[in-house]
């Protein structure tokens, strides 16, 4: 009689998994229970060749909602070397409770003929219809955690509109206790100081500089993982925060609305008023500075190929400098760049403005803008001429096409060793060391964040925010800041870009051109 041939021996690897860590130092657990059910399985299946192999993988107190979870990990790898034939557990969301999630492991599974089985639900990847119905209690795992996401997040609307502190930062001046806010009147003296001090100094570059003056160091924080993190100084875009955050009066903000909070306020709500008055006119100012900004030829001054000339501005000991620049130069079309491929700013605008203002009826009251917008056609720089021509006033002229004059303006540019560039210095600042360091830091991390998601598929913005300890709403804001243009990042790095380039205003509505975001910039 022929013998039967012995079955072929499987490798069952058991994944286990706990949400939270809540009673994991118990002598037997729940990962302890999953494990033993799912080795009965296996022994269950003794004659099918089934065998499990020794090393653990149990993820204690990690989400289903992310795959960037160690155990899983460690997995996934002895399924890519070949050492596993099915993977075991206790129940499919176990695994995951992303739909997108287990499509990618599912793939992983198909790719190194590795079988899944699940202990409590009785099926197997092996046939279609185990397929199937794996893919249908996914969903409903998947539906399951949107429906607890939907219910956090309506208790915690409903506990802020109660003005009932939910958790996260403490702000400086309180400290938590049994899920109360309470008072610490050191800190409480420090927030009052700062308030004051900003109203004294009148700028939060200002502040952050007497602060750090006076040896004094920001709060300590607190990670998820009991870290504590100390920052080395003040800094410009925590304290402007700090000053506009209303819980220190006794408020709580959701969404736009303001409820009254069940926290003891700090300060008194007319400095606090104060405060935000002083903002807003600074705001207001920064704002005019901007606008008021020296660009007046923007569009209407090209070289003498009739390549556009368009504002830049350079750095040297600290003083930013203005001057416009042929596109072809730009585009490292040296060569078809016209005779003066670049220009003084200031200097030029001198002399179109004179010119524009002596040939034309233009109202003395009017402002330097204005003349060049009614008047100026084009200002063309020549080797030793600026070319200006000067639009139509009467409708004669107009419905001709021509323009009224032509004025030829001497003009010889120093030759200096940046190709007979004038410089002359703006009234803008440009970023301190403090601020460089930290855009530039922003961007590698970006950078980073964008090239694991290339290298491995399997993970996305949510492991990525669970790896760094960040919201996962903060890392999708930040991470266009990979792809900003190398230009941005050179004048960033070489510290000549604008004073008021902060990351969180970079990041904003980031255009995906380089050419578009160096003109946002200033830099085109």
């Amino acid at each position: 009689m022929k013998q039967a041939q012995a079955p072929k021996r499987q490798r069952c690897a058991i994944y286990t998994r706990k949400s939270t860590e809540h009673n994991l130092d118990l002598a037997f657990n729940s990962l302890d229970a999953q494990r033993e059910a799912c080795e009965a399985y296996i022994k269950s299946q003794a004659h099918e060749g089934w065998t499990l192999i020794r090393e653990h993988f149990d993820d204690g107190g990690l989400s289903g909602a992310s795959l960037d979870r160690p155990a899983l990990q460690n997995l996934l790898n002895k399924l890519r070397a070949r050492q596993i034939d099915i993977v075991v557990v206790y129940k499919v969301d176990r695994l995951t409770r992303s739909l997108a999630d287990f499509a990618k492991l599912v793939e992983q599974f198909d790719e190194h003929d590795v079988s899944f089985v699940s202990v409590t639900q009785s099926f197997n990847t092996t046939s279609s219809m185990g397929r199937l119905t794996l893919n249908v209690l996914l969903s409903f795992a998947q539906f399951e955690r949107e429906v607890i996401g939907e219910r956090v997040r309506d208790k915690i609307a409903a506990s802020k509109r109660k003005g009932i502190w939910v958790g996260g930062p403490v702000p400086l001046g309180y400290r938590s206790v049994g899920k109360k806010l309470e008072i610490v009147p050191e800190e409480a003296d420090l927030v009052r100081k700062i308030f004051a001090d900003y109203l004294r100094l009148g700028s939060v570059r200002a502040l952050a500089a007497s602060l750090n003056g006076e040896g004094l160091k920001p709060k300590p924080r607190q990670l998820t993982d009991n870290r504590t993190i100390q920052a080395v100084c003040y800094r410009v875009g925590p304290l402007a925060h700090l000053l506009k955050n209303r819980f220190y009066i006794g408020d709580v903000v959701y969404r736009g609305e303001t409820h009254q909070g069940e926290h003891e306020s700090v300060l008194d709500r007319d400095l606090f008023e104060a405060v935000q008055v002083k903002l807003k006119d600074q705001a207001t100012e920064r704002s005019a500075m901007r606008t008021a900004s020296p660009s007046l030829l923007a569009g209407r001054i090209f070289d003498d190929r009739s390549h556009p000339m368009t504002p830049t501005h350079a750095n040297k000991q600290g003083v930013r400098y203005r001057y416009y620049v042929s596109q072809a130069l730009l585009q490292g079309q040296k060569s078809n760049a016209g005779s003066v491929p670049r220009v003084s700013a200031p200097d030029v605008e001198k002399l179109v403005l004179s010119a524009l203002r002596s040939h034309t009826a233009t109202n003395p009251d009017a402002s330097d803008r204005e003349v060049v917008e009614l008047h100026l056609e084009r200002a063309i720089v020549c080797r030793d001429s600026i070319a200006v021509e000067i639009k139509a006033q009467d409708e004669a002229h107009a419905e001709a096409g021509a323009t009224l004059l032509a004025v030829s303006i001497p003009f010889s540019p120093t030759t200096l060793p940046r190709k007979g560039v004038i410089h002359a210095p703006s009234n803008i600042g440009a970023i301190d060391e403090a601020t460089r360091t930290s855009l530039l830091t922003s961007i590698a991390r970006c950078r980073n964040w964008i090239n694991s998601i290339i290298d491995d598929p399997t993970i996305g913005f949510a492991t990525i925010a669970e790896r760094e300890k960040l919201a996962e709403r903060h890392v999708r804001f930040l991470a266009p800041l990979a792809y900003l243009s190398p230009r941005i990042i050179e004048a960033i790095a070489e510290g000549c870009a604008p004073a008021e380039v902060t990351v969180t205003g970079l990041a904003r509505k980031l255009p995906l051109s380089w050419a578009e975001q160096e003109m946002a910039f200033g830099l085109v």
